[in-house]
């Protein structure tokens, strides 16, 4: 994934990114970015999948999850997470993470747009769509568009669609970026409402040194 700026480093503002995953969603967030933490990953979810449904081997599936929650997981993102039918295919790809350099402003939204559309290894076809809107988190831009992906040696070329979500919480240095990704285009509809579903739900809480919850504290009350 390529980011506002990828020698930029995550802020060390305390909070956590959480999101509320419905059915078909998987939470990849690995914690040591270990083979064994994603394959113990990989099993647990696998064994909880409906075998009834499943159309390819069990086995083929936890090799994918275990392999796309490595690959998500390389550059230590705040959250990852994956769509899965319930034939077992993997669908759709989505990686949280924020952005900024301590007493560097975040950029504005006009300066956002243009960076969300650039990309490592591909371009932009066509026009994107860009929409501003209001989250729990914060004004956000959601900019989505089809995607020219190089393959390995620069042999031809893939077609990947993405939507990605910059949001701006109030009160805060951090540029949060909510990236999601697909490569069959037929189902562009389906996976766009699928993302845009769960955005909505993005929310950042604040923890303390050891990653735990702090609860917030309590209007005082008049006597």
């Amino acid at each position: 994934m390529n980011t506002p700026d990828d020698d930029v480093p995550a802020l060390s503002e305390d909070f956590a990114v959480r999101i509320d995953l419905q059915p078909g969603w998987v939470d990849l967030t690995l914690r040591e970015d270990s083979k064994a933490e994603a394959k113990a990953l990989a099993t647990k979810t696998v064994n909880e999948l409906n075998p009834l449904s499943l159309e390819i081997e069990k086995s083929a599936v936890f090799d994918d999850m275990a392999e796309r929650a490595l690959n998500l997981n390389e550059d230590a993102p705040a959250l990852v997470a994956a769509y899965y039918a319930e034939s077992g295919e993997g669908l759709i790809n989505l990686v949280i993470d924020s952005y900024g350099d301590e007493g560097v402003p975040r950029p504005a939204a006009d300066e956002v747009i243009p960076l969300l559309l650039e990309w490592e290894n591909g371009e932009v076809v066509g026009d994107p769509e860009v929409t501003r809107l209001e989250l729990a988190a914060g004004p956000a831009v959601r900019v989505q568009a089809t995607l020219k992906i190089k393959r390995m040696l620069g042999l031809g070329r893939r077609i990947t669609e993405f939507v990605k979500y910059a949001v701006f919480p109030p009160g805060m240095q951090s540029l949060v970026v909510v990236t999601a990704t697909w490569e069959k285009i037929q189902l562009t509809e389906e996976n766009t409402q699928r993302v845009d579903e769960i955005v909505p739900t993005l929310r950042l809480d604040l923890v303390d040194e050891d990653g735990n919850d702090i609860a917030p504290k309590p209007e005082s009350q008049n006597p």
